[in-house]
């Protein structure tokens, strides 16, 4: 089957595991077929991503065809057969998280929860109208943001979620170690301490080490709920998982018909269908974040911390599930086997199984079987 889909047009740069090299290629697609570009001047997305001119470089690539981008995307998670990986290698993976008002609230109804999902639906009743009338189209770090703060923190109201949402810094996290997040059509992670968790369609900045944007993803930053709830202490075990960071379908560079103005104007579509029957649609619109990508990526890079083989940006997202699944007032919670499809028109789509960590494929391909791989086909 199909695992996800690219826009007609755009110019794409991404990864295959390749067999025959036994490890992974930089590829691109050209009238529905991928290329291996692989060489000595750009043997990692990487280097692709540090060039002055990346979407030149790709488009004039010299490349041999692999096969179908259909043939190729329904072999995932065959490890004898070419399939997609996520399409960062050597970038750090962060993300920033509570920049949408909407999320903003469900992420302080999480602390007030303390994780449990059985109060969420008293304290939203109680709490989430009066704080996301009161942060509507309110700008983060504004003076206006600084009267809003005030307000919540007289009424009883104030949380470390606001102070991030609409405070003057920030939330930055690591969300995935360098090499570990998986592709198209791989299964997602969960750990199995959670019992209240959800997906988080985002938008995926590949930026250099230079600060510089150069093309943007679709993401999967998987979260548990439950975990993050009962204390922000436990962002990274909510977030750093076995398998628990999707990226894909592949990196669409910026190029003269496709700009940072998409990014900021990008409308993303969620889909969740269970096994037992059940859907979920969600939708994330970039024009609602409240911190403009280009602030995001200042507070995560610069001369206060430096990425230099660059990095990939999760952006974070609008989307909140409050909709039920099985007990009225829990909302909804992934169940193993549910299939997750982020879509939007301009970058394509990204498709993911839930299972548990623990029964995800082992990350086992780090930075040194990475260099060791490239080193035996002499491409450093």
């Amino acid at each position: 089957m199909t695992r996800f889909q690219l826009p007609a047009d755009g110019l794409f740069v991404g990864r295959i595991w390749s067999p025959a090299a036994s490890g992974p290629s930089v590829v691109t697609v050209r009238d529905g077929v991928v290329h291996d570009i692989t060489s000595k001047t750009a043997p990692t997305v990487r280097d692709i991503c540090e060039m002055d001119d990346p979407a030149a470089h790709v488009r004039g690539a010299e490349g041999k065809p692999v096969g179908g981008l259909d043939e190729i995307a329904a072999n995932a998670g065959d490890m004898s057969k070419p399939h997609f990986l996520a399409p960062c290698d050597l970038q750090a993976v962060k993300a920033c998280g509570v920049t949408f008002a909407s999320s903003m609230v469900e992420r302080v109804i999480e602390e007030k929860a303390a994780g449990d999902p059985k109060k969420a639906l008293d304290i939203r009743a109680r709490v989430g109208d009066a704080i996301g009338s009161s942060l509507k189209n309110i700008k983060a770090g504004s003076e206006e943001a600084a009267r809003v703060k005030k307000a919540l923190v007289d009424e009883g109201l104030w949380s470390q979620y606001l102070e991030v949402g609409i405070g003057p810094d920030a939330e930055v996290f690591s969300k995935a170690q360098v090499l570990s997040a998986v592709g198209p059509g791989a299964e997602v992670g969960l750990h199995p301490i959670s019992q209240w968790n959800n997906p988080e369609p985002e938008i995926v900045l590949a930026v250099s080490s230079k600060g510089r944007i150069i093309g943007a993803s679709l993401g999967n930053d998987v979260n548990l709920r439950d975990v993050e709830g009962r204390s922000a202490l436990l962002l990274g075990k909510a977030k750093d998982n076995n398998a628990s960071c999707a990226i894909g379908p592949m990196i669409r560079l910026f190029d003269e018909g496709f700009t940072l103005d998409d990014i900021r104007q990008a409308e993303l579509d969620l889909t969740v269908t269970g096994e037992d029957g059940y859907e979920l649609k969600g939708h994330s619109s970039m024009k609602e974040i409240s911190r403009d990508p280009e602030d995001l990526v200042a507070q995560t890079l610069g001369r206060h911390h430096q990425y230099p083989d660059g990095l990939v940006l999760f952006l974070g997202t609008l989307f909140a599930p409050n909709q039920d699944r099985d007990v009225p007032g829990e909302g909804f919670t992934h169940k193993i086997g549910d299939v997750v499809t982020i879509a939007s028109p301009r970058l394509g789509s990204l498709t993911n199984t839930v299972r548990l960590s623990t029964e995800c494929a082992e990350w086992s391909f780090g930075i040194a079987s990475f260099m060791r791989n490239l080193s035996a086909r002499n491409l450093i």
